[in-house]
């Protein structure tokens, strides 16, 4: 454990509801796939993310339940229960085959977070499809590299949005068709393009799903590259089971449960767990078209009594930087389990969580191309602040060391692998198989990321293979670096990288933003450096710290620091276009 950091634990007999996880190494010992998907529906053989999401519940005892709670950013709300939610995604899948969308084609859906978003996404997956999300804070090259990488053949947007397509689609000639959400906001359609509610709105509410197996591909996602484009990963239907069994063991979904994750669609938390674990779970998502506000959301998880929050390491480095004493201005007693992704949560916010919200956020690990959750927090596993928690039950995720070997000494740092398959894993990159294949070595997926793992099974974040800092001699992780600087009280969030230098190979740099009420002293330098070498010591400890206003970071959350770095050394800066927008 993190020195000054002991663990958390939660009596379980005083949580509001028994955890569907009580006892971790009982369930890895007996854990079966098989048996997670008797717990699904396989209607004649079919595998489709949308039956497993919308249809299972709109035909049984759920279809009046509220699938979808949508808060506007006006803050009027809109609700639709799953049989509305199948009636809509039926309406989409007929117009698409009007449109001679055929199985496997690429649906690109541009918009907002707003309710025909979701609609759209699942009636792709009904008409066989491949749902490819994107964020609608893309500029229009970015939307051009990924559409043309992927031979997309139809864009569903808006009219505030089209316009961004409009600069790029004389260079898309596999774009048959333009669908425009027009409705919403009273706008009319140019000549050429699709009026949404024109071609959904008269569509039929009866559809027959395409017959997808369990390894026809579903949804796409693109990830940013250091250098060169970013990198189509795309997956298949199989993987809704393990959409639905991290649900409910690592999010511990419930019945009743109004579960919030924040994540964009265009990320894959937000659809992974904005769209396919809630809904396959069959709990009530709701959904924020608004931006963030700490205020904001809090009201929010107040107003429609949040159960289970999903959110990221940055969103909640912000609520900690306007103080403990906001949430208590709020009623937040309905929120039973936190948890967070996107970067390694710092110890010093799950310890925040613990006095904010009575309750410490569990982290956990995963990335775009396992699809899902690898290694979790669970609710009733005590946490053990900077630690990604456990591997899950269903998978086999390891640390080895150079030659690929398990590391069985506790607290050795190695590369963090995953033994495939399992079934959310992503099955190729799209159009670029050979990259894809490099992501696989004797026996086991390389994720890039490194780690330690500790006598209990815990895995620690170290750091990515390209960021890990050697000094002197001395492997540094950035995030423990990174971890110590935002224990001190003036620092809201910093960024760490290695500079090179004649000496020592590499010396340890951190950016830094200040929380509010504090400016930059040569008094306050000097307490930062004493403090990170007291807590670090001299050898680990940042050689230089610079306050910046702004650490850049991706849209989900994860601070660049190949950015910082390439910055720093006046290099090339790569792909951007996941860059948040300052």
């Amino acid at each position: 454990m993190i020195e000054g950091y002991p663990e958390i634990a939660r009596d379980v007999s005083t949580l509001k509801q028994a955890p569907n996880l009580s006892d971790w190494a009982a369930l890895r010992e007996s854990w079966s796939w098989d048996d997670a998907w008797a717990e699904l529906d396989l209607p004649d053989g079919l595998v489709n993310m949308a039956h497993e999401c919308v249809d299972r519940h709109a035909e049984n005892v759920n279809a009046d339940k509220v699938a979808i709670l949508w808060n506007g950013a006006d803050n009027q709300v809109e609700t639709y229960t799953y049989a509305q939610f199948k009636a809509q995604t039926n309406k989409v899948a007929n117009a698409l085959k009007t449109l001679g969308v055929e199985k496997g084609e690429r649906v690109f859906v541009l918009s907002d977070r707003i309710p025909e978003l979701y609609f759209s996404c699942f009636g792709a997956l009904k008409a066989g499809a491949i749902m490819a999300p994107l964020f609608s804070a893309f500029g229009p090259e970015p939307i051009k590299e990924r559409v043309a990488r992927a031979e997309g053949s139809v864009i569903i947007t808006t009219p505030k949005l089209l316009p961004k397509v409009n600069a790029i689609r004389s260079e898309l000639p596999s774009i048959r068709h333009v669908i425009v959400i027009a409705h919403r906001e009273g706008k009319p359609v140019a000549e050429g393009d699709i009026d949404y509610q024109s071609i959904v709105g008269s569509a039929s509410e009866e559809f027959e799903i395409e017959r997808t197996g369990p390894e026809d591909w579903s949804v796409m996602h693109f990830t940013s590259g250091t250098t060169g484009l970013p990198k189509g990963a795309a997956h298949v239907h199989n993987a809704i089971v393990s959409h639905y069994a991290t649900g409910k063991y690592a999010l511990d979904l419930q019945p009743d449960d109004i579960y919030w994750c924040t994540a964009d669609p265009g990320w894959v938390t937000g659809t992974s767990y904005g769209m396919f674990a809630p809904f396959s779970n069959g709990v009530t998502a709701l959904i924020d078209e608004g931006g963030f506000s700490a205020r904001r959301w809090y009201e929010l998880i107040q107003k429609h009594g949040v159960t289970v929050w999903y959110t990221a390491p940055t969103a909640i480095r912000l609520l900690m930087k306007a103080g403990e004493s906001l949430p208590a201005q709020f009623d937040l007693s309905t929120l039973r389990f936190i948890s967070s992704v996107g970067e390694p949560l710092n110890p010093e916010a799950v310890v925040w969580g613990n006095r904010a919200f009575d309750q410490p956020i569990h982290d956990n690990w995963w990335q775009t191309e396992t699809g899902s959750i690898m290694c979790a927090n669970y609710a009733a596993m005590p946490v053990r602040p900077g630690s990604m928690g456990r591997p899950f039950p269903g998978v086999h995720v390891s640390v080895v060391d150079d030659e690929g070997n398990e590391i069985a000494e506790p607290m050795v740092e190695g590369a963090l692998v995953v033994r495939p398959p399992w079934p959310s894993m992503f099955r190729t990159y799209w159009n670029d198989q050979e990259r894809y294949d490099s992501r696989f070595k004797g026996g086991w997926y390389y994720s890039g990321d490194r780690a330690k793992r500790d006598e209990d099974g815990y895995i620690w974040f170290v750091g990515r293979d390209d960021d890990v800092i050697n000094t002197a001699g001395h492997l540094v992780s950035p995030f423990e670096v990174e971890s110590v600087l935002i224990e001190h009280e003036a620092v809201a969030e910093a960024g760490v990288i290695g500079r090179p230098d004649d000496v020592a190979m590499e010396v340890v740099k951190a950016f830094v933003t200040l929380n509010e009420g504090y400016t930059e002293t040569p008094d306050l330098m000097r307490a930062l450096n004493r403090h990170c070498r007291e807590r670090l010591g001299s050898t680990v400890a940042p050689r230089e710290i610079v306050v910046i206003d702004i650490l850049p970071k991706t849209r989900s959350g994860k601070i660049m620091r190949r950015l910082l770095k390439a910055r720093e050394l006046g290099l090339p800066e790569g792909d951007i276009s996941t860059l948040e927008e300052d």
